[in-house]
């Protein structure tokens, strides 16, 4: 009787360590080498959509080299993924946040570093307006490009008015 109970407890061991192991979350590198691989691409194809070397896109998988920020938009594009699901290693879902990409890439490109956390932190703050309720993606759409929009139009204005960028 013993032994059985023994024998079910190292049962039930190893299972929940086998759970444990599926849970454990995928790191940048694997993330990147994963998605490449779905989509059929070799590491040099993926380079040339992304603009690096193909050299860069084997760091990367090996985890020898992580993206500058501009770069990390353009990979998780050509891998069909959120920049939020390649950068945290918590984030199991390929597509989360995935609208917000564009318009932080668009600031970046424009803005630089502080732009995107500016953008990042309006559209954040503003998220709380829906307490809690489900947009479909095309109101996600229109509030991120309502933001966008608005942010852009106040950094122009700025410019204009005081000569120089916010």
């Amino acid at each position: 009787m013993i032994a059985t109970k023994n024998a079910a407890v190292k049962e039930l061991s190893k299972n929940f360590i086998k759970k444990c192991e599926d849970l454990t979350m995928k790191t940048f590198s694997e993330k990147v080498s994963e998605a490449r691989n779905l989509r059929k691409l070799s590491q040099m194809k993926l380079a040339e959509m992304v603009g690096v070397s193909d050299r860069a896109i084997k760091s990367y998988e090996k985890g020898e080299k992580y993206p500058r920020r501009s770069t990390m938009y353009k990979l998780a594009r050509a891998l069909q993924v959120s920049t939020t699901y390649l950068s945290d290693d918590s984030c199991e879902d390929p597509v989360y946040e995935i609208e917000k990409d564009t318009y932080l890439e668009t600031a970046q490109s424009r803005y630089g570093a502080s732009g995107v956390r500016d953008v990042d932190r309006l559209l954040q703050d503003n998220a709380a307006l829906f307490a809690g309720g489900e947009l479909s993606q095309e109101q996600k759409d229109a509030f991120f490009q309502a933001v966008m929009t608005a942010y852009v139009t106040s950094k122009e204005a700025a410019k204009e008015k005081f000569g120089h960028s916010n």
